[in-house]
């Protein structure tokens, strides 16, 4: 069955345009993956992405997957609740453009729609202007979540570029 995917395109230039989610209590923690554990990219991508059709990395080998995480200008958040994983960002730092992918983020079903979303984008966006770089950008398209494309946009990240793709 072909289908047509609307994909949008965001950014955000400064850290002053962003409108900061709030952190939800002090039992919630962001981690770097440090040293690098390409098993947790693979459990968020597989368990997050099932639902929204990220089909692109489930071929990979684990040697992919590890040369992946290795990358130097890869780095991988976790946010947990406790001791329970909760949800997650990749950022791809693109130090020739000066600017920075959020490449995926997403965040368990259990623990959607508690607002969990708005603070894990902030805390992206924070991340990625630590580099101290010109602008933060990310896709998104009509198979993410329902909120994911009002998130970007509430946090202060405008649309640049549109399209349509059949799938």
């Amino acid at each position: 069955m072909i289908e047509t995917v609307k994909r949008n395109y965001l950014d955000i230039h400064s850290l002053q345009d962003l409108k900061e989610g709030l952190k939800p209590s002090k039992d919630y923690s962001l981690n770097l993956i440090d040293p690098i554990d390409f098993q947790l990219n693979k459990f968020f991508y597989k368990n997050i992405g099932k639902k929204h059709k990220w089909v692109d990395r489930l071929s990979w080998s684990e040697e992919k997957w590890i040369n992946y995480v290795s990358l130097k200008n890869v780095r991988t958040y976790v946010l947990k609740f406790k001791d329970d994983l909760v949800g997650f960002f990749e950022l791809i730092y693109h130090e020739e453009k000066n600017e920075t992918e959020i490449a995926y983020f997403g965040i368990l079903e259990e623990y959607q729609n508690k607002k969990l979303g708005s603070f894990l984008l902030s805390e992206a966006i924070k991340k990625s202007f630590k580099k101290n770089i010109n602008r933060v950008w990310v896709h998104t398209c009509s198979l993410d979540h329902k909120n994911a494309l009002n998130n970007y946009i509430a946090r202060g990240m405008k649309i640049f570029k549109s399209e349509n793709l059949r799938i």
